[in-house]
């Protein structure tokens, strides 16, 4: 694959692209959001637990970890283009062989591991590839592509409601199976971000006379490919290892609402139509949420660390509250403040990574963290299963999911300390430095 440009165009092509990884958040994390609508009816077609139903939504979610590095790693050493289209052609695979439905394991393989997959070799190149075009509006750029998944679950939720409703939920895996097929589409717009001419333009500039260039041109010769591989070492950084840990935690919570809120609507005798409407008054806050704080960090007037402990911590005040709700009305409005706050940390969380480790590691970092916080979105939807069923009340695991995204946002203090910490002591090992020279400047001064 061409290095990657150092100095990111910052818009141009990078707009279609933004709009592709938008088209392609949309067509996989937003299936995956609004899957919890047939949460029951699986659960009550094979007669299973909330705890063995919630392991196909698990399965997913993990996979869609786990695949990370081997996505960023076909990246480095082909293109994201590549890995987006394939991940179009493996996530219509999963969803496809899911209408057979013939038992629990076939829907955790189908549904739940190759939709996984195809999620992560789609989500992972294309948000990687928005944050290579862009640098100065990063935070903003990502922040739209990343409300694709908005837009898509705000028409979703009632779409596929209606699907079940007219298909059956066999069917509309089928449907729904075909119509991911469209990542390929965008996936294919996703140029490469072709920095090597540029790279060949200095070292012409540098090195050698511009006519030797000119001549180069003229003949065809083809720009200078650079050939990275994927740093496995980053599990060696300290800030990277906290950060990473925040990831865990975060997505043993994140998960948990949208898959339990359809069930928990049902369990305070709200009708179906109604409940696919909180999905979508979700995905509508979610939207705004995410363009509002893409905006504002994008701004540069509060860190973006100190932003994303904010929000974390706002999210988790939500979840603890929204339990409370008894109707439609409150639950709609307790919905609304968790999507909105959850918008705004997933709108800059992959801008914090970017920051933590710096753009020359980023896929490699990207891939590792998805990586590490499999483990988080693994474990997360059963324990919450788990814990509904000792409970008898699907209120329980919004409460577990609150209380780990508190633990979550303190992690995040302590890498912000560690920053911190580290910045000052360079500060006072440079300045010895700086006044010895300022000594020997004097000292040559005097004796001219």
């Amino acid at each position: 694959m061409q290095a990657k440009d150092s100095n990111p165009p910052d818009g141009g092509y990078g707009w279609v692209v933004v709009v592709s990884a938008f088209m392609v958040m949309g067509l996989t994390v937003a299936v995956l959001k609004t899957f919890g609508l047939f949460f029951v009816e699986i659960q009550q077609h094979f007669d299973e637990l909330a705890s063995s139903t919630s392991w196909i939504t698990s399965v997913t979610i993990a996979v869609f970890h786990l695949g990370a590095p081997v996505a960023s790693s076909l990246c480095v050493q082909y293109t994201h283009r590549t890995v987006v289209i394939t991940g179009g052609f493996l996530a219509f695979s999963g969803m496809a062989l899911g209408f057979f439905g013939l038992n629990m394991v076939w829907m955790y393989a189908t549904t739940g591991f190759l939709q996984g997959l195809g999620i992560s070799f789609s989500w992972t190149p294309a948000i990687s590839i928005v944050s290579h075009y862009f640098s100065r509006k990063r935070a903003l750029a990502n922040a739209i592509a990343s409300a694709g998944e908005c837009a898509f679950a705000f028409m979703f939720g009632p779409f596929f409601q209606w699907l079940i409703s007219q298909y059956g939920w066999e069917g509309s895996l089928l449907i729904i199976g075909g119509i991911q097929l469209n990542i390929c589409v965008f996936g294919g717009l996703m140029r490469p971000l072709a920095s090597s001419c540029l790279l060949e333009a200095s070292h012409c500039e540098t090195e050698t006379p511009p006519g030797n260039c000119a001549s180069k041109r003229d003949k065809g010769d083809k720009p200078p490919i650079m050939h990275k591989t994927f740093n496995w070492m980053l599990v060696r950084r300290t800030e990277f290892v906290l950060y990473a840990i925040f990831g865990i935690l975060a997505a043993m919570s994140f998960f948990v609402p949208p898959l339990f809120l359809v069930p928990l609507s049902y369990s305070l005798g709200i009708d179906e139509s109604w409940t696919a409407s909180l999905l979508s008054i979700l995905a509508m806050v979610d939207f705004g949420g995410r363009l509002l704080c893409g905006w504002y960090a994008n701004l540069r007037v509060t860190k973006t660390i100190h932003l994303l402990a904010m929000t974390i911590t706002l999210i988790s005040t939500s979840l603890m509250l929204l339990p409370l709700a008894n109707n439609y009305l409150s639950l709609a409005i307790f919905t609304g403040f968790y999507g909105f706050f959850f918008g705004t940390t997933v709108a800059i969380h992959i801008t914090v990574l970017a920051d933590v480790v710096g753009m020359p590691e980023f896929d490699s970092a990207l891939g590792l963290f998805m990586l590490i916080r499999s483990t988080g979105g693994f474990v997360g939807p059963p324990l919450a299963g788990l814990i509904v069923d000792v409970a008898g009340d699907y209120r329980a695991g919004f409460y577990m999911a609150g209380a780990t995204l508190v633990l979550s946002a303190g992690f995040l203090i302590i890498l912000d300390q560690l920053q911190q910490r580290k910045k000052r002591g360079s500060k006072i090992r440079t300045k010895p430095e700086k006044s010895t020279l300022s000594y020997l400047s004097l000292d040559i001064l005097k004796h001219q």
